[in-house]
Parts: C-alpha cells; sequence; structure tokens
C-alpha cells in the first residue's frame, strides 16, 4: 500500500500491535526489518519535501522506541544522500541498548560518526530549537500509537517548541501527542505538515482534533504480508 491507496480503513493500536505481532510471530519477518522499511519510508517522503533545500538540513526527535528506531533509520537514509542529520534522542543511549530493535538502529548511526544528542530535560529540550533555528526539516520520532496518557516534559516543551518554530514536520506514523484511537490531543500534540503512516491510517486521524494535527497522510508499505493486512 502506498501513497495513492485508498485511505478510507482505518486501524486501532491494539489491531495494529497485533498485526506487527503476527507478522513477527507467524510470518517471520524479523522486527528490524520492518523498522527498516519504515525508516526508509519516511527518509523518502523527507526527500521529497526537502526538495527545495538548496542545502538541505533536518533535525530527528527520537524518543527511545519503535517511532525513535524508524527516526534511526531514516537518519541513516537521509546522511547517505548528503543531507545534514542532526539526532536527538529524548532518552540516554544506554536506556535504548535495552531495546532490541532500536539499539540496533541507533548503534549504526554511531558506528557511522553521528553525534547523538540526548534530550532528559527541559532545558536540553529547550535547546534544540536554538541549534537548528536554520533547519528545513524536522522529523518528529517522539511518541507512537501507544501513547495514551497526557504527554509529559521534556517531550511536551518539545512538541510546543515544534509547533512553534515555523518549521514544517514531518511525523512518523502519528504526530505526538495525538490519540490513536480517538483523535485526542493528549496535553499537547504535534501539529505535521505531512505523517507517513504504516500499513493503514490510523482510526484517530479522522476523528476529534486528528484531522487538524496529521496535515497531508501518507500511507508507507512496510512489507507486512498481504493477507494480513487485508483481515484488518
Amino acid at each position: 500500500m502506498g501513497r495513492d491507496e485508498d485511505t478510507s480503513r482505518t486501524v486501532t493500536r491494539e489491531e495494529m500491535r497485533e498485526a506487527d505481532r503476527h507478522a513477527v510471530e507467524e510470518y517471520g519477518i524479523p522486527g528490524v526489518v520492518l523498522m527498516e522499511n519504515a525508516g526508509r519510508a519516511v527518509a523518502l517522503e523527507a526527500i521529497d519535501m526537502l526538495e527545495d533545500a538548496l542545502v538541505p538540513r533536518v533535525a530527528i526527535l527520537c524518543g527511545k522506541g519503535n517511532n525513535g528506531g524508524d527516526g534511526f533509520v531514516a537518519a541513516r537514509h537521509l546522511h547517505n544522500q548528503g543531507v545534514t542529520v542532526d539526532v536527538y534522542l529524548f532518552a540516554l543511549t544506554a536506556d535504548v541498548a535495552f531495546s532490541h530493535d532500536p539499539w540496533t538502529h541507533l548503534n549504526t548511526l554511531i558506528k557511522i560518526g553521528f553525534e547523538i544528542k540526548e534530550v532528559t530535560t527541559v532545558p536540553d529540550a529547550r535547546g534544540i530549537f536554538m541549534e537548528i533555528d536554520d533547519a528545513d526539516l524536522i522529523i518528529d520520532g517522539l511518541l507512537g500509537t501507544g501513547l495514551e496518557g497526557e504527554i509529559r516534559e521534556p517531550y511536551q516543551t518539545a512538541v510546543e517548541d515544534m509547533n512553534n518554530s515555523g518549521v514544517p514536520v514531518l511525523s512518523i506514523d502519528i504526530p505526538s501527542g495525538l490519540d490513536c484511537n480517538n483523535g485526542h490531543v493528549l496535553g499537547v500534540a504535534v501539529r505535521a505538515a505531512r505523517t507517513v503512516t504504516f500499513v493503514l491510517p490510523k482510526k484517530g486521524f479522522m476523528l476529534a482534533e486528528g484531522p487538524g494535527h496529521v496535515g497531508e497522510v501518507v500511507v508507507a508499505d512496510i512489507g507486512m504480508p498481504r493477507d494480513l493486512v487485508q483481515g484488518l
């Protein structure tokens, strides 16, 4: 399924979580492969959004979960295309080492020579936007579809600053802070120019505040088996 496919079907966080589990456990597709495919799709959308930038620069804000892992993959692909990429990790690097798939891709970035900038406090989050005021694009890989409670610091400050930066934001799978199932804003949520979501659009994109936060929605194929997707 790609950007020109029907987007009328939607899924909940529970349905998507179950599909991921089936893909890994029953079809034998490693999670790290699905993450690679997702991150590459993000990078392709970023390149499209950067077409008018003469010397493109991208800031990628990553949580320690799977959305962050997608962001690490996107960073590598953008770097390979000659884009200047700054990666901000909203955790300690050591914390990600306990999460297999994201760590695989973060470790690759480290070996390539990326400086991973750790963000653990509100002042750290504030400092990001003094460093990237000339960025052409921000990629939001902070929080994913599993978020159910109100967004906490330092994520809250980062989201508020993203929304106030004037820089276009590309969200990974879902804008951080948006409830996947009902479209409610969980305290604060990213207002994306574009959201690249995986497999199918999420139910909350169409409900409540969702339409005002997702921007253009692009559905990306990450290699899920066709019959599994059709069964959602």
